[in-house]
């Protein structure tokens, strides 16, 4: 099969538990074989944003749509420069942007103490999934796309001997208010879980 047919999504599939397991399942075939985090969070972000498309009972091309869908890391875990015509930037407590589809963003989020504001800064800082129904509401909300009405963004997180590797974050926006529910809670956390142990950080 072809690596951009992955993202078609079956008529047979009606409800979002379905489409987030053919995703997942979707995913575990792209990302075989392949363990450098940048080009499975590269195929994970195209995956799911033009699948989302693809699926218009809940997300679509209309005013449903899920408008952005990638990843903020953490910028330690970027590599460093070989090769610059300037000072390389010195590492600092930031998430950068990584992988995504969708309308250009933010380049970098604040996450040290005093700078840290955004939905992505918390559900990072919280270790925990945020799913917020209207972003306007939000405290702090960064506006990348002024048409964004709600997001979700879970946290990557990788544990090792016991510890916790907080790695980054998972991000989705939506042109719809309460764009997202329970079900893409779960499906999401289930697919960065998959990205999170099929990588290397």
């Amino acid at each position: 099969m072809p690596h951009a047919d992955s993202s078609l999504v079956p008529e047979t599939i009606q409800t979002k538990s379905e489409f987030w397991e053919h995703v997942y399942t979707q995913l575990q075939a792209l990302i075989d074989g392949q363990r450098f985090w940048i080009s499975n969070l590269a195929n994970a972000s195209s995956l799911i944003y033009n699948s989302l498309l693809a699926f218009p009972k809940y997300f679509g091309q209309d005013n449903k749509a899920v408008n952005w869908c990638g990843f903020y890391i953490h910028s330690r875990l970027f590599p460093l420069p070989k090769i610059s015509t300037v000072n390389p930037a010195q590492v600092s407590d930031q998430l950068l942007l990584g992988p995504f589809c969708g309308k250009p963003a933010c380049q970098f989020i604040g996450i040290a103490p005093g700078k840290a504001r955004g939905v992505c800064a918390d559900a990072f800082l919280q270790q925990k999934t945020l799913v917020v129904p209207n972003v306007d509401l939000y405290p702090g909300h960064i506006a990348c796309d002024g048409e964004t009405k709600s997001e979700i963004v879970v946290p990557l997180i990788l544990e090792t001997d016991g510890n916790l590797n907080h790695l980054g974050v998972l991000d989705l926006d939506c042109l719809l208010l309460s764009g997202f529910d329970d079900d893409d809670k779960a499906g999401l956390e289930k697919i960065a879980r998959l990205l999170v142990n099929g990588s290397d950080w």
